[in-house]
């Protein structure tokens, strides 16, 4: 493990996030996080400051919804952070109803997929001039349950869907993830710089936030003690920094054991995972956000 690694978090003011953020820290890593919120970006680094009092925390503060803000934060680390060692692309939303964001994105498909996409693409120099950094995707076994994945029409669909079906919705942003990681770590190859994907497996983290019973059902949850996320944090931070996964890229890799899994189709199809990228590229250009 590279000593004091330079560590790049999103979505690191509750849940998997935070977790993995303390975790990190008290291995020594100078941790670079995203929020929103200051007052929960406060919370957050007393809580690991607690634990970790030597720990070294930066912020950084945005939407991530917004690309405009995603190459803010992205340019704004860059320049204060020429080499990373570690990105962590955790932050995620569970919408349940659609919202389109001033920018014209649906609102989910923004935050789960075209966020990390741009971010990582802003900071890949700053990870490649490492030499021995990683990038650690969150995806999850809910991309199963993806419906069909339709290019590049998926990456500007507007539509409205009622709560019932979001959940294939958002199972499609996390197939796009674990599409990003293979086609992403093919390009990277000879760099030193692996990435690999996750699926940290049910959590009890505020994702379904959004539910009018979502407070009640995870007191009873945790009072059963199912859906711990330290099991969730857990995976993340072996991907970031343990040796038994040095060198490992292009993967897929489960909570708990720690081992691979085969992704649902077209996760894994090269073909369709060049597509996804030359079509996210493009999109993205079109919009003016990347040259």
């Amino acid at each position: 493990m590279i000593t004091n690694p330079i560590v790049v978090i999103t979505g690191a003011t509750n849940g998997l996030g935070q977790i993995a953020a303390s975790e990190l820290a008290k291995r020594g890593a100078h941790l670079v996080l995203t929020a929103r919120s200051v007052d929960k970006a406060e919370a957050t680094k007393k809580m690991i400051k607690n634990i970790t009092p030597k720990a070294e925390i930066d912020f950084f503060f945005g939407d991530l919804s917004l690309m405009k803000d995603v190459k803010r934060i992205g340019n704004e680390i860059k320049a204060l952070y020429p080499k990373i060692d570690v990105l962590v692309n955790n932050a995620g939303l569970h919408a349940f109803e659609q919202r389109i964001i001033s920018e014209g994105f649906a609102e989910m498909i923004a935050v789960n997929y075209l966020a990390p996409w741009l971010l990582t693409d802003i900071l890949k120099e700053s990870l490649i001039i490492s030499g021995n950094a990683r990038i650690v995707n969150v995806a999850s076994e809910a991309s199963r349950n993806h419906g069909k994945l339709k290019l590049p029409d998926d990456l500007t669909d507007v539509n409205t869907f009622t709560s019932r079906e979001s959940s294939s919705l958002y199972g499609k942003t996390k197939l796009l993830n674990i599409m990003f990681t293979g086609e992403l770590a093919r390009q990277l190859s000879g760099t030193g710089v692996t990435v690999n994907a996750l699926n940290p497996g049910f959590n009890v983290t505020g994702l379904g936030r959004e539910l009018w019973f979502a407070s009640a059902l995870e007191h009873i949850l945790r009072f059963l003690h199912i859906g711990d996320p330290h099991r969730g944090a857990d995976i993340i931070t072996r991907l970031a920094v343990e040796s038994q996964y040095e060198g490992v890229t292009g993967g897929y890799f489960n909570v708990g054991t720690g081992k691979p899994i085969i992704p649902v189709y077209p996760g894994g199809d090269i073909s369709m995972e060049s597509k996804l990228w030359n079509d996210t590229k493009e999109l993205l250009e079109l919009k003016g956000i990347i040259d």
